[in-house]
This record gives C-alpha cells, structure tokens and sequence, in this order.
C-alpha cells in the first residue's frame, strides 16, 4: 500500500509543480525506498541483472546518489551503480526493455569490477521475464501461472470433473452425452441430457398403480403394503392390478384351528379325528393347533410334510450295516453280496461262494476267493471266449509242429501222434522220430543167393561183385564188412598186368539222407593211406594224390587231403544237398608219387545212396 501511495504521489509531483522543494525530496526517498523493497524480495529469489540496472536508473531520475548502498548483494549493486552513472546505454531488444552496458563507464570502480559488471549482466539480460514471478500476469483466481518462453499461460488447478470437458478459453462446458452417443441408455429409454450426467427416460409411461423398473417393464405397486392404512377400520386391503380394494374383515383362525359354531372364537382341530389316515398308518398324537405322528421304526417324521417319511438307512449308514451292498426299502433295508459271494445267516456278511460245486468249467475247476478259475488237462486250452471250455490244441498246428514228429503229425483230441513212411522205416520207441528197418539183418529182403544185401535207409540194396581179372577179393566178404577189396595178382609172363600201375581195386557203400539245406559241407568218407606226411613234397620223399574220376553228379562232392596221426588221408565231401532218391558211383583214386613218378595206384569206388527223406 505504501508503494502505491508513493507512485500516486510520484504523480501528483508532476501534475503539482507547487509542490514544496523539501516534499519531492522526500518523496524520491520513498520511491527509492518501495522500489528497493519490492526487487529486494524478487532478487532473494531469482537476482534478476535488469532490475537491478532498473534500481539504479530510478535512483538516478530522482536524483538520488548513486553510490547508495542496498541489500542487494554486491553484484546488484555493481549494476545498479553502472546504471546511475552518466554513460550508460539502454537498448531495446525485442519488446522488453533490457540493460546492456557497450562501453566502459565513467566510474571509479576497477577495471576487474567493471568486467564483473559486464559478464553478470551479460548472463542474464538475454533470459526469459517470469512474468508469474513479477505479477505481470493477468491468471483468474483458481487458476495457476506457468512461465513459458517469452509469455506465458494460465492453467486450472482443479480438473474439470466427470460431465465436463476443458475448452481453449480454460473454461469447463458440460459434455452432451446424448448428443455424442456415449451415453448407456437400453432401446426402451430415452437419453436426456443434465449438466455434467445425462439421465435415461423410459420411452413408455405406467399409468397408475404402476412403477417403471429399471428395465422400463411396468410392475404393479403393492398399495396395501407401500400405504399406511388404505382401508377404513375394521377392513381389509386386497391388493388387484393396478389398485386395491377394501374389504369387510372376517375372523382368521389360521392353520389348526377353526371357528367355533357360534362364530365367536377359534378352537383346535383335531387332525387325529377329522382327517383320515393323516399318518399313514402311523399312530397320530392331536397338539394344539397342529398334530404330530408317532412314527414306526424305519420312519422319521417330517415337521414340514406333517408326514412319516422313510428313513434310508443305506445313505445314513454307509458301509456299518452290510459287508457289501445295502439297499433300502420302506421302513427297513436289506444285505446283498457281489458276484462269488452268497449272503450269510446273519443277513449282513457274505460268505465265499464255492462255483465249482455247480461245474461251470468244462474240465478241471478251482475255486478262489470270490469267484473260480477254470483249468484244462493237457493237450486242451481254454476258450478265449468264454474262459471256461476247453478246446483242443493242434500240436501239429503250432510253429513247432514240423519238428514234433520226424515224419508226418496226426493231431487226436488232447493229443497227437506221429507217424512214419509205410516201407522202410517204424516209429521209434519216443513216438516221434523214425528208425530205419534193417531189412539185411532182420531178413526181410528179397536178395538171392547170388547177390548180397546192403542196407540203406528206408530201403536195401541186392549187389554182386566180382574181382575183375588178375585181381582177387582178400578181406571179409560182403555179408560181414561193408567195404571189398581187389587186389592186383598176375600171371607168370603177364607183362601187361605187371606194368599196369593200379595195384588195388576197392567198392565200398554209403546211404545219405535227403539234405534240403546244407550249412557247411559234410564229411562222408575217409580214404587211409600209409604214407607218412613229411611237409611239402621234397627230393626221395613220398606223397599221396586223392582224385575223383567219375561220379560227381551236379559236383555235390570233393575231396581234400587232410594229416592225421602223421599220415595222409582223404577226406571226401558233400558240399551241395542231392534230393533223393538217387543213386551214384564216385570213383576215386589214390596215386603215390616218388620223384621218379607214379609208384602206384588205388581205386575205391563209393556206392553213394540217397535217402528220399531227411532222417
């Protein structure tokens, strides 16, 4: 107030020239003074350089020293004494006036102080004017200032709220939501608009006696229940739809009472009595205004039915009154066992039931613990089906079947047997594998004199041999050795029968089955020499040539030369199967050599019989 006293009076100096000399001294001290007072309290917060030259320029129009020492701090002080001083140069830089000292001023300050002077303004005469500090600003009450570059702006401390939205002139104006569509208003209600809400009109009106829900359905209003007292004394409201009515009271006696002949007041009903089988059976007691039924055991009474109703004794005992199932029934409940089991004289528990006394297998039972197990002998198993019949099983069916019996299989039921080819052969005392007869030994053969029986499998051969010329049979003779020998004896004279170098001639016979399958190659003959083995064949030493000459069908067989005991010996071969039957004579040779030739030769020729069959 006194600052702007001062700045009225400022005027009125210049407006009243009469003015006592004394009074505008005065008065320029007290300028000076409010002036001081309101930029001391704006330097202690922001040190503005361009109000402080203003200090200085005000102090030098009113003629006041300007060495005049302020609180301002030093730096205010230094502009505010270049200001004052003659010398100083205001430019105009935008639209605010701003202090700029371009020269040195006359001052008899330092040249250092000056620099300050120069360097404090420099910093601060280019900034911004906080005109929310200065009070320039022109905000409303309850609005806030907020300094921006060069101006400035207005800003509500309190948001507008819901139904409001914030205009460009910083004003709140009510938002239409009708008129926007953001309102939630169902297709029965209309949408009315109100500052800052909007409310929703049903489109339909109730008429009297009704009220609109929130759904726009109209409900009828309970008159005798929303008013006090509708009917005169002594009456009674029925409520209709859309009103009431009043009627004349009558005397209530309620459940279990009715009213007595003289229609003055109620007395009980007894149920007992009145109503026929009200307990169903059960014994009935009549109490005042209602009755009650003795139930039976099994039954519980119902205070709500006013009935005996039964009492489930499975559901609220479960599991304590039977071992396994429980199943009510009026009044009572009754035991009952699962599968296997036959209820026990006590009527709760159960007792294993022994199936097998009833024969449910078809061949051997076994009774278990709740059920039974049925069996089959051997050569049967049991049915996939029904697990109790047994059925046949076909021995010879198996994967293993072509293996049981060496010839042909015959299944029987529970069994089987084997059985063999009809000449030749009878079944072994195991009943599966197959023996071939000796029909030389047991002398069923059909040889004659002339001709020796040689046994084969399945069969027999009738041979004749004799020694070829200058050679005769030495050895057992073929009834008792399975092998005859020829050796060379000449004549006197014969040169030709000494030159020949063959010296013996031998037969000898195998049988050999049908081999459909030959893994690695069967030794079938061995051929004995008396020819030490000395290494490889040297210079005055012997060895020994194994050959076959004739015979080899389809080149079944060979024959290598293998050392045993230290002497030589040939070992005949069958390296592919033959399929019988078939017959072959393998010719071989035994030549002994000496590094002066051949020194002799053997023959042995092998009768080779082949078996139809594989056994």
């Amino acid at each position: 107030e006194a600052c702007q006293l001062a700045y009225c009076l400022k005027k009125a100096l210049f407006l009243s020239v009469w003015l006592i000399e004394s009074l505008a001294v005065c008065l320029k001290q007290l300028i000076l003074s409010c002036q001081f007072k309101r930029l001391s309290h704006f330097f202690n917060q922001h040190s503005m350089c361009c109000d402080c030259c203003t200090l200085g320029k005000t102090a030098h129009e009113l003629g006041l020293p300007c060495d005049h020492n302020l609180s301002v701090g030093h730096q205010c002080n230094l502009v505010s004494r270049a200001c004052c001083v003659e010398g100083a140069t205001a430019t105009v830089f935008g639209d605010k006036e701003k202090t700029f000292l371009l020269e040195k001023t006359h001052t008899t300050e330092p040249q250092q102080e000056t620099r300050d002077v120069f360097l404090y303004c420099l910093s601060c005469f280019f900034s911004d004017i906080n005109e929310c500090l200065v009070g320039a600003s022109n905000c409303r009450g309850g609005e806030r200032c907020i300094n921006t570059e060069g101006s400035f702006r207005c800003q509500r401390e309190v948001s507008c709220g819901t139904g409001y939205e914030l205009t460009d002139s910083n004003n709140c104006k009510d938002i239409d939501e009708c008129e926007t569509g953001i309102h939630n208003c169902g297709p029965q209600f209309q949408c009315q608009n109100t500052q800052g809400s909007f409310r929703c009109l049903p489109k339909v009106q109730c008429g009297s006696g009704f009220i609109q829900d929130a759904l726009g359905n109209c409900i009828d209003i309970n008159e005798c229940v929303s008013q006090t007292g509708p009917c005169n004394r002594g009456q009674i409201c029925v409520n209709t739809v859309g009103s009431y009515t009043c009627q004349r009271n009558s005397v209530n006696c309620g459940r279990g009472y009715h009213l007595n002949e003289e229609g003055t007041r109620c007395v009980d009903i007894d149920e007992c009595k009145t109503t026929e089988n009200v307990c169903g059976g059960h014994a009935c007691l009549n109490m005042l205004g209602s009755y009650r039924c003795e139930c039976e055991a099994g039954y519980m009474f119902n205070s709500i039915t006013r009935l005996c109703e039964d009492v489930n004794e499975c559901r609220h005992y479960p599991g304590r009154l039977c071992a396994h199932k429980c199943e009510n029934t009026l009044g009572s409940y009754k035991c009952s066992c699962t599968t296997g089991f036959a209820l026990a004289a006590d009527g709760r528990n159960c007792d294993d039931l022994n199936e097998c006394e009833s024969t449910p297998c078809s061949q051997e039972c076994a009774n278990v613990y709740g059920s039974y197990q049925c069996y089959c002998r051997r050569g049967y198993q049991l049915s996939d089906i029904d697990g109790t019949t047994c059925e046949d099983i076909d021995e010879c069916a198996l994967p293993t079947g072509g293996h049981i019996c060496s010839y042909r299989c015959h299944n029987t039921p529970g069994s089987f047997h084997c059985s063999c080819p009809v000449n030749g052969y009878t079944l072994a005392v195991n009943g599966r594998s197959c023996q071939d007869i000796d029909e030389c030994v047991t002398g069923s053969h059909t040889c004659t004199e002339n001709q020796s029986c040689f046994n084969v499998q399945g069969g027999f051969r009738c041979l004749s041999f004799e020694c070829p010329n200058n050679y005769r049979r030495v050895g057992e003779t073929l009834e008792r050795s399975e092998v005859v020998r020829c050796i060379k004896s000449c004549q006197p004279n014969n040169i030709a029968c000494v030159l020949d170098p063959t010296h013996s001639v031998s037969h000898t016979f195998i049988s050999l089955p049908t081999f459909r399958e030959l893994p690695r190659p069967e030794e079938i003959v061995f051929l004995r020499t008396t020819v030490p083995a000395y290494g490889s064949y040297n210079f005055g030493s012997y060895d020994v040539k194994f050959d076959i000459l004739e015979g080899n069908v389809d080149n079944a067989f060979d024959i290598i030369k293998r050392v045993e005991n230290g002497l030589y010996v040939g070992i005949v071969r069958q390296v592919k199967p033959l399929i019988g039957p078939a017959m072959t004579v393998l010719k071989l040779s035994m030549r002994n050599l000496t590094t002066q030739g051949d020194s002799g030769l053997n023959i042995v020729n092998v009768h080779v019989f082949v078996s139809e069959f594989w056994f």
